[in-house]
């Protein structure tokens, strides 16, 4: 690097954002992450002993992995070559490790080809890769907010060390925006500046976990609030809430944040928790989830894990997609409240769902029994001739009792209620009809001797 250079680059810094600014460089800067480089864990030893080999960072917008990756780099003394999967290409990654082979060869200086956003890269370029990376001309880390196990190549993760970032804390955002406050060289330590205690209460609250986000909403609330009577700037409250905006979900419609959202959210709804659910649903909703598919969760819990524990369950629930198609978003978040709390709050009992999984099970795996003729369709003519219906009885009546003839030509037992809500009522009318079939087959099995 030569005088103009250093100008160049000093003049960039400068002017660029805050966040970019503030970007640490070195471990003792940086901060969150505890559990992947606290002090004994297998990240922090390997770092400091210099032998990084592949990595790759999975986590959250603003959890840091462009910082890490920076910070790695110039603790084990490495060349740092960053590349954005959405620019790069096989030709410029054919060059940048054609670099690294030579620096390497001629002055013994490591190379770490940081790939931002790698599960852009298809096969084909992740294949490039991987001949480098196994004999260690180069030490890659990739960056990806997505779950490298579906979007990186198995060979190429194998080779690689995935530690999975996540969103930052509380006090380590209060950290980061106190130091850019503070920091006279970097920051904006050189500004006649007050900000509100609860203004920084609500930059780390809104931000979800994401430094950029943070420190790029102190910096507009600094530079767009005039200075006062005595010379500083005061940010308040009001000044942060404008600056921050609204809240950033972070959510993706067909990954991670969609999958796990709507596990937990089914799964609080089955653990009878109605505040667990509508948080969820919440969050589903304000981050532009399609409300059809979580109503058609709600019908599903409804069934699986409520079933004839309570079966207006079922009816509510599709009552609420009734209400959707006909009142439509965003009223239509109140029927759908009212029926995830509905089944959450319903007694539950999953005897259906079993039900059907063993008649299916029996269905696959044993021979297919034939109806017997008792119940066999008698509404064509010539069907008494063949003995169609013969032996059935229909006894529904006041007495409530079932009919005479097996069902199927060998007993098979598939639903066991549950001694759960409506399902216990259920249960204890099975056992009196069963008992009293079985009465009247001793009965007859008499008069026939």
């Amino acid at each position: 690097m030569d005088l103009f250079d250093s100008i160049n680059r000093e003049e960039a810094e400068r002017h660029a954002p805050l966040a970019a600014r503030m970007r640490p460089r070195t471990m003792d800067d940086f901060v969150g992450q505890t559990h992947i480089l606290g002090k004994g864990k297998l990240l922090y030893r390997a770092i400091f002993a210099d032998r990084i080999g592949s990595l790759i960072l999975w986590g959250p917008p603003g959890s840091g992995k462009t910082t890490l990756a920076e910070v790695i780099a110039s603790a084990t003394h490495s060349h740092f070559d960053r590349m954005s999967a959405v620019m790069a290409n096989v030709d410029s990654l054919r060059q940048a490790i054609y670099s690294a082979e030579n620096r390497l060869r001629e002055r013994e200086e490591k190379t770490i080809i940081f790939i931002d956003e790698i599960h852009r890269f298809n096969k084909a370029q992740q294949d490039v890769l991987l001949p480098h990376v196994e004999r260690g001309t180069i030490s890659l880390i990739g960056a990806t907010t997505h779950n490298p196990c579906f979007y990186v190549n198995a060979p190429l993760l194998s080779r690689s060390l995935l530690f999975e970032l996540r969103p930052l804390g509380v006090d380590d955002l209060r950290a980061i925006l106190t130091r850019a406050m503070e920091d006279k060289e970097k920051g904006l330590g050189k500004i006649p500046l007050t900000v509100d205690r609860e203004a920084i209460e609500h930059i780390v609250r809104v931000s979800d976990g994401d430094a950029r986000r943070a420190l790029n909403s102190l910096e507009r609330a600094v530079e767009t609030t005039p200075e006062g009577s005595e010379g500083k700037r005061h940010v308040t409250l009001s000044v942060a809430e404008d600056s921050i905006q609204s809240k950033a979900i972070v959510y993706d419609k067909d990954e991670d944040g969609h999958y796990d959202t709507i596990s937990a959210f089914i799964k609080s709804m089955r653990g009878c928790d109605p505040d667990a659910a509508i948080y969820w649903m919440a969050k589903m909703i304000q981050a532009g989830e399609d409300p059809r598919f979580i109503v058609r969760r709600i019908i599903i819990c409804a069934a699986e894990d409520v079933g004839n524990a309570d079966p207006h369950a079922l009816l509510i629930a599709s009552a609420a997609m009734q209400s959707l198609e006909f009142v439509g978003m965003p009223e239509a978040r109140i029927p759908l409240a009212q029926a995830a709390i509905y089944v959450a709050c319903a007694p539950k009992s999953n005897a259906s769902y079993l039900a059907i999984e063993k008649a299916l099970d029996h269905v696959r795996t044993k021979s297919t029994m034939e109806v017997p003729d008792a119940v066999k369709g008698t509404g064509y003519a010539g069907a008494s001739k063949l003995g169609r219906g013969k032996g059935y009885k229909y006894l529904h009546g006041p007495s409530s009792v079932t009919g005479a003839p097996d069902f199927t030509p060998e007993p098979v037992s598939f639903y066991t209620p549950w001694k759960s809500g409506y399902e216990k009522q259920i249960g204890e009318r099975l056992a009196l009809w069963r008992a009293k079939s079985a009465t009247r087959e001793k009965g007859e099995g008499k008069r026939e001797m």
